[in-house]
């Protein structure tokens, strides 16, 4: 099963949840956070909605 590792978020988006959550001033930031993200984290980075990635392990 798929698990959550991380949520990026540009400020001033609500997020709540029990991964980390990383925030970026905005879009284009947000962009290169999540692409850092997914290679540190060896996960896989996802557009949710706009301004908000969440990063998933799907090897479990």
């Amino acid at each position: 099963m798929a698990t959550i590792k991380a949520i990026a978020v540009v400020e001033g988006i609500k997020v709540d949840g029990g991964a980390p959550i990383f925030y970026a001033k905005d879009e284009t930031e947000l962009q290169q956070l999540a692409f850092n993200l997914e290679k540190i984290l060896d996960v896989n980075a996802h557009v949710l909605k706009p301004g908000t990635f969440i990063l998933v392990d799907h090897k479990g």
